[in-house]
């Protein structure tokens, strides 16, 4: 393991020097000559039925080069991840002011407007649904044939009720968390053109090339390979361009102006609208233990305001259920939870999916829990964890590599936690108070048993004795190409700036899956190694043939091929010389490699994609300092504990743990896209608040490196769990500094003022 040359080093990111410098290209950078620009008309109310549509003004507008509404799609009307219950352009009813009605292009941006302006959409206003426990009751309005349930998701362990009985102690809450966007630099937005040789290309930031391609084909009722998608460099994703945003609309729209390129790109107004936003949540739970500390049941009922449509809120509803007893064994369990449709917006994927909310629950219980025990907060959790080869509360054993107990040893040993009592008597002020919190969680890796998981990636020798690394996994900030590069560097002998990487290309690449789920360092990293000994024994035959030897007595060593007939007389080839070769003679010169995701044992139930083979695991501590005049809440120190297997580079993992961070501090104190009767009240950034460099607190990072079998070097994905459990820390945190506790997130000044004037600690 200390021999590696590359992995778990320090390794500059290959797309860094471009992005810091502001050269690098985006999709919505780009302009062309006699390119046109397309808009989308949104819908005017959050629920009302469609009686008309009229274009015949905006289409008559000077500039107007085409007007589409659903009459004009040539194939399936509808699209989305898991059910395709989303209308591309609605034709009959409207269930969110997200959705789109029709479809301009126009000379200008400016001639485009107007133009939306011109259509006629004839309205019967329906009253909207916007509550999800409202939605469910038999009397409700249905959004959907199937009605509001999207997603019902059922655990069932031992005999919650005996166990309460025989409980020492009990605690029950009801936690409520916001609508959070993912606020992303780059708004949705692209462009698409129709070729000359008739084929279409559709150039837009997403988080699944491939899969996009499909979608977009059944709309336009083609063969897929005749639409290339091209879905990298990508501005920002977080979840947020996994599902469809604007690809089929470009495509669309390129069928109708002329071979010209088309472009879209959201003011960010529509895209707060239209953009799809984390699940709100609403979770009661009830958990007991025994007088030593031992859990022994928990009971939960989640909703999920999934919106309009499905996007991936089954998935999400899933997943929130597989966490909400947190990385420990509880025997009894009865986890019920709900997806429901309402009218507010859409929600679909975002970093954590689902877990960032009932971890907020299992983690304020469990700290209550300790508390009227008399217990250490790290103690009872050490006393809990999973561990390798033991059960989950899911009922299935945990047959990989788990880090959690050893994460919270860490936060026992670390600075922060020793000297808390330093920390807490030196506020700014007489009237702020200071505390600190510790949480922990995990997050499952990959899709999860039942639903299709595989990688796949090319490696073809160039010229000069450098290689091309394709993976479809496109990188939305988190720097997976990076990890790709030195995972191949590291297989390949050689250095990481003899690796080109291209990704995000149904041209150049094969299809990797699709970005999210954590898995991108995993499933990309494996299918990489896969397909490295192809490229070594292309190396070593080709070799063989050159030296009319057998290709079992050459040898590759420190990226040459090496050839000993005698003693005296050793050849050497390097990569240039294979390439040079090769291309001579016009022989192939690209491997690939594939890589199946491992499952799980059996499912649990009925619920597809539960449980995971693998799992992340995250232990934050955190210093807050609480104003008690005002409520607001500063976070001053951070200790970011993540177990991610073995470290591929050690300043990607870094940038994750410190995002990740800053992330989930947004979302515990300042973030919440407010719908109020299905119409949205946050309209931009000037009333969403975000955390800046100003909030950003003293980061440390302190990885530990349990060493996962089946992945790449040893490593397991950790791109979501690095922002989950600083959420619930940061709320005991403010609880140690106040005695207040929060469990309406985000903990905003009002909240907190409120808490403490209401708990009588002010």
């Amino acid at each position: 393991m200390s021999d590696f040359r590359w992995i778990g080093k320090r390794v500059q990111r290959k797309d860094g020097p471009e992005k810091v410098t502001g050269s690098l290209q985006y999709m919505t950078d780009y302009r062309f000559p006699h390119m046109v620009w397309g808009r989308v008309l949104r819908a005017k109310y959050p629920y009302a039925k469609i009686k008309k549509i009229d274009t015949s003004r905006a289409k008559a507008h000077p500039g107007v080069v085409c007007v589409l509404t659903h009459e004009d799609i040539p194939g399936f009307n509808g699209f989305g991840i898991v059910i395709p219950d989303q209308p591309v352009l609605c034709h009959d009813v409207v269930r969110c002011m997200g959705d789109a009605v029709a479809l301009v292009a126009a000379e200008s941006e400016e001639l485009a407007e107007e133009a939306l302006a011109l259509i006629d959409v004839d309205y019967e206003v329906l009253a909207p649904v916007t509550d999800p426990e409202e939605a469910i009751k038999e009397q409700a309005p249905k959004l959907h044939p199937s009605g509001n349930i999207h997603s019902h998701v059922v655990v069932q362990n031992g005999d919650v009720e005996k166990a309460f009985a025989e409980a020492d102690v009990i605690v029950e809450n009801t936690y409520y968390s916001p609508r959070q966007m993912h606020a992303f630099i780059e708004t949705e937005g692209g462009w698409g053109m129709l070729e000359e040789d008739g084929s279409l290309t559709i150039r837009c930031p997403g988080q699944y090339a491939f899969r996009d391609r499909l979608q977009i084909a059944r709309v336009l009722a083609w063969n897929p390979n005749r639409i290339h998608v091209v879905s990298h460099p990508i501005g920002g994703g977080f979840g947020g361009k996994d599902e469809i945003t604007v690809q089929i609309y470009l495509a669309l729209l390129a069928l109708h102006t002329g071979g010209r390129p088309v472009k879209i790109h959201y003011k960010r107004e529509e895209s707060v609208i239209a953009g799809i936003k984390r699940h709100p949540f609403k979770v009661t739970m009830k958990t007991a233990a025994r007088k030593d500390g031992t859990l022994i049941a928990n009971q939960v009922k989640a909703f999920a305001d999934t919106g309009a449509y499905a996007s991936l809120g089954g998935a999400v509803i899933s997943l929130a259920i597989e966490h909400s007893c947190g990385p420990y064994y509880i025997p009894n369990v009865d986890l019920d939870g709900y997806c429901v449709y309402t009218n507010n917006g859409i929600a679909g994927a975002f970093r954590g999916f689902g877990v960032n909310q009932v971890c907020m629950a299992i983690e304020t219980n469990l700290e209550i829990i300790a508390e009227k025990l008399g217990m250490n907060p790290i103690e009872i959790r050490k006393k809990n964890v999973y561990h390798q080869g033991g059960l989950s509360s899911m009922g299935n054993r945990v047959t990989t590599s788990v880090g959690i107990w050893k994460t919270l040893d860490e936060a026992e040993k670390c600075e922060l936690w020793k000297n808390q009592a330093v920390y807490k008597a030196q506020p700014s002020e007489p009237w702020k108070k200071r505390g600190i919190g510790v949480a922990s969680s995990f997050h499952g890796i990959g899709m999860g048993i039942g639903l299709p998981d595989y990688g796949a990636a090319t490696i073809e020798l160039l010229p000069g004795g450098r290689y091309k690394v394709g993976v479809c996994s496109e990188d939305i900030g988190q720097g997976n190409g990076t990890v790709f590069a030195i995972v191949a560097a590291e297989a390949l002998q050689c250095h990481t700036d003899d690796i080109e990487v291209i990704q995000g290309d149904t041209r150049h690449t094969i299809d990797s899956g699709t970005v999210s789920a954590s898995r991108s360092t995993y499933v990309g990293g494996n299918s990489v190694l896969a397909a490295a000994p192809h490229m070594i024994q292309l190396l070593r035959e080709t070799a063989a043939e050159i030296w009319q030897a057998p290709p079992e007595q050459v040898s590759f060593q420190s990226g040459k091929l090496r050839f000993a007939p005698s003693p005296e007389a050793p050849k050497e080839l390097t990569a240039a010389d294979i390439y040079h070769y090769l291309y001579e003679y016009r022989r192939e010169t690209k491997v690939e490699g594939h890589f199946m995701v491992p499952k799980a044992e059996k499912q649990i139930g009925r619920n597809v994609g539960m449980p995971h083979k693998l799992y992340g695991y995250q232990t934050h501590v955190v210093l807050v300092e609480v104003d008690t005049l005002t409520g607001e809440t500063d976070v001053l120190r951070v200790v970011s504990i993540p177990d991610c297997g073995k470290v591929i580079n050690l300043l990607g993992l870094e940038g994750q743990a410190e995002g990740g961070a800053v992330m989930g501090i947004g979302y515990a104190l300042y973030e919440d896209t407010v719908i109020e009767g299905g119409y949205n009240r946050t309209t931009n950034f000037t009333n969403y608040i975000l955390p800046t460099f100003k909030e950003t607190p003293i980061i440390e990072t302190i990885p530990v490196e349990e060493r996962e079998e089946t992945g790449p070097y040893g490593a397991k994905g950790i791109g979501e769990v690095v922002m989950i459990p600083i959420i619930p820390a940061i709320m005991q945190a403010i609880y140690d500094a106040t005695g207040a506790r929060i469990n309406h997130l985000p903990a905003t000044p009002e909240r907190v003022y409120k808490a403490m004037k209401d708990q009588g600690v002010i």
